[in-house]
Order: structure tokens, then C-alpha cells, then sequence
């Protein structure tokens, strides 16, 4: 197994694997407009299918899955999955360690400042309005510093066993730990450990919600080190069809084992539980199974790419969706329409902003222009 570390002077199986930059754009597809045509879509029809549709679009309140549940984890999970090639590469060019960890602490403050500017207040330039950790990005930057840590450091073997200790340790934690005025074990929205932490070390910079971040870094490590390891799958000498099987398998049985899990330690987003580790890693390795088998295996690709468009520059299209109201240029085009459109004009005021955000990404693509950090 070892033979597919990071250290490793030459890759079992090399090559670019397109269906990880097409399930990066699916999952970025849903945050810059996805999300929202299917929305609008129920609005202007009112049809039960598309409620179901829209419903899932929202994050549950607490316990329990909607599909946007998936969209942070994926994420994670896909910086995981590109782990093992990208620092190869690295390696491979400069072997020094020491040269790629400057390279990591690098990336990790750029994110922690991106997610600061998204949704820190960063650019309030008012300290006292600063929420210092409290954005999807900057959990990506923790899951990414915690697996670095361990695949640059552990055998293949020491670092499956490294991602079980996270999971483990933090449901014991929030099993043992008790919260004053709650007692411990309470996997409540204000009586959990994990948020009862992120009150007492930021005080009046904790973010306002029930979403937890300090102690929840563990689990965030523990998703990144999921796709790390889907990532040694795709690289090793098996056939692309027994990676695929594998993928998938592993996924489903995740996804068994997080329902039982389910029984005493619950499915909980909002504090990133162990058993919503393991059930959004099984839906992230099904989803990534699937692409791989349409993308990889049957090589059936658009001939635009949409998703690959998307995903080819993804950390631009987050910041651009969030920092910008792309439907105030779509308006230049389509804003006396509404007038004849009634309740499909929101529907069609979203279609123009994510096709202008698109063709803005198109075009990066067509003339190769990729913002990385």
C-alpha cells in the first residue's frame, strides 16, 4: 500500500484524471446558480416534484441530510482527492519537504483570508465586526493543514488509522466533555462541546451560528483524508473498471456504517459528527464513481465541458459569486422582460446571472487562464 505515498519517486499510474475537475465544477455549479434555478424554478411552477427539488436545496435545521448538505464536504473532500498528485508533482520537481510545506502554510493563509473577505467582514475594516473562522474555505484550509500533516509524515497505513483517531476523538469529546448548565453528551444546537468552545475562545468574534469550527477541524481533517485516500485509489495499477467497483463499494459502506453510527452518535452537519463524516464520504465517493465512469471510464464528455468549465477555475467562481451581483449585468439585458414574464422572471433573472458568471469562466478556459492558490 505504501507504494502509493507522496514520497514515492514515481507514481503507480500517472495522467491527469478529468472526472476530479468535472465533480469540482458540479459541486461549484450549485453554489454559483445551481441552487437557485431550481429555487426559482418551484416558485414559477408550484409543483410538488420541483417543492422536493427546491427543499433540498436548504440546509437541514439540524439532524438529518438535504442534498445541499453535500456541497462543503465535497469540497473537502475533492482538495483531498487531488492531495496526492498535486504534491507529488511537487516533489517530483523539488523533493525537499521543507520547500512543500512552505508552499502548504502559503495556501492555508490565502484561504483563511479568502474566507475571511466571504464571510469574516474582512473588508468591513472594522475589527470589532471580525469573524475569524467561520467560512467553508477556511475549513478547507484546516482540513488541508491536518492532512498534510499526516501524509507527508505517516505511512499509508498510520494515516488510515490517523483519520479513525480524529473521528474517534472527537466523539468522545463531545460524549465526555461536559458543557456547563448541559452536562456532557448533549448533541444539542447550544449544548454541544463543540460550539459551547467556539463561544468561550472567540467570544464576540464566534460567527453568530450553530456551525462549529475549532474542535469540528478534526472531522474536517478527517473528510479531507477520505478523498486523499480515493486519491492513492486512482493512482494506483488497477484497472480503471476494479477502481471504479472500489469507489463505489467503499462508498456505500460508509454510507451503512454512518447509519449505524446514526444511532448514538447523529448525522449533524452544523458540527461536522463523525457519522456525518462517514455519510457524506460515502456520497462523495458514489458521486465521484459515478463521474469517474462517465468521464474516465466510458469518456463521454461534452464538447464544451460545462462542469470541467466550472471547475477549472473554481476558488475564482466562489469569490465572484459571493462578491458580486452578476444578475445587475444580466438585468442590463433581460429587466424589461419581467414585466411580461410574472413569476417566471426569477427564474429567468437567475438563468442570466449564472450565464454571465459562466461565459466569464468560459472564457478563462478557452484561453487558459487558471487561478490556483
Amino acid at each position: 500500500m505504501n507504494e502509493m505515498h507522496v514520497s514515492q519517486n514515481r507514481l503507480p499510474s500517472s495522467g491527469r484524471v478529468l472526472s476530479i475537475d468535472a465533480l469540482r465544477g458540479f459541486d461549484m455549479f450549485w453554489i454559483i446558480g445551481g441552487s437557485d434555478l431550481l429555487v426559482s424554478l418551484n416558485y414559477a411552477v408550484n409543483h410538488q416534484a420541483t417543492g422536493f427539488l427546491a427543499k433540498q436545496m436548504d440546509h437541514v435545521e439540524w439532524l438529518g441530510f438535504n442534498f445541499y448538505d453535500i456541497i462543503m464536504p465535497l469540497f473537502l473532500f475533492i482538495v483531498g482527492v487531488a492531495m496526492p498528485f498535486s504534491f507529488h508533482q511537487r516533489l517530483d520537481k523539488n523533493p525537499s519537504v521543507s520547500h512543500l510545506w512552505i508552499h502548504i502554510i502559503k495556501r492555508v493563509a490565502i484561504l483563511w483570508i479568502l474566507g475571511m473577505v466571504v464571510q469574516g467582514n474582512l473588508l468591513s475594516y472594522d475589527f470589532s465586526k471580525f469573524k475569524f473562522y467561520s467560512n467553508t474555505l477556511q475549513a478547507i484550509a484546516a482540513g488541508y493543514l491536518i492532512a498534510s500533516v499526516v501524509i507527508l509524515h505517516l505511512k499509508v497505513t498510520w494515516q488510515i488509522l490517523s483519520a479513525l483517531l480524529l473521528v474517534a476523538g472527537y466523539w468522545i469529546v463531545l460524549s465526555l466533555v461536559p458543557v456547563p448548565g448541559f452536562g456532557s453528551g448533549n448533541i444539542t444546537p447550544e449544548g454541544n462541546f463543540a460550539i459551547y468552545l467556539d463561544k468561550l475562545v472567540f467570544g464576540a468574534f464566534q460567527d453568530g451560528t450553530t456551525y462549529t469550527w475549532i474542535l469540528s477541524s478534526l472531522t474536517f481533517g478527517a473528510t479531507t483524508l477520505l478523498g486523499v485516500f480515493t486519491g492513492y485509489l486512482l493512482q494506483s495499477v488497477l484497472s480503471n473498471l476494479r477502481k471504479l467497483q472500489y469507489i463505489a463499494g467503499i462508498g456505500i459502506g460508509m454510507i451503512v456504517m454512518a447509519e449505524i453510527m446514526n444511532i448514538w452518535h447523529p448525522i449533524v452537519k452544523h458540527i461536522w459528527t463523525g457519522s456525518f463524516v462517514f455519510f457524506s464520504g460515502g456520497l462523495c465517493m458514489i458521486l465521484l464513481a459515478i463521474f469517474y465512469g462517465v468521464v474516465d471510464f466510458f469518456k463521454i464528455q461534452t464538447r464544451r465541458k460545462f462542469f470541467i468549465i466550472i471547475g477549472a477555475n473554481a476558488i475564482f467562481a466562489y469569490m465572484a459569486s459571493h462578491l458580486f451581483d452578476w444578475g445587475l449585468i444580466a438585468d442590463v439585458f433581460i429587466g424589461g422582460l419581467k414585466q411580461y414574464t410574472g413569476q417566471w422572471y426569477d427564474l429567468l433573472r437567475n438563468v442570466g446571472r449564472f450565464s454571465v458568471l459562466y461565459f466569464i469562466l468560459w472564457q478563462m478556459y478557452k484561453r487558459k487562464i487558471f487561478i490556483k492558490i
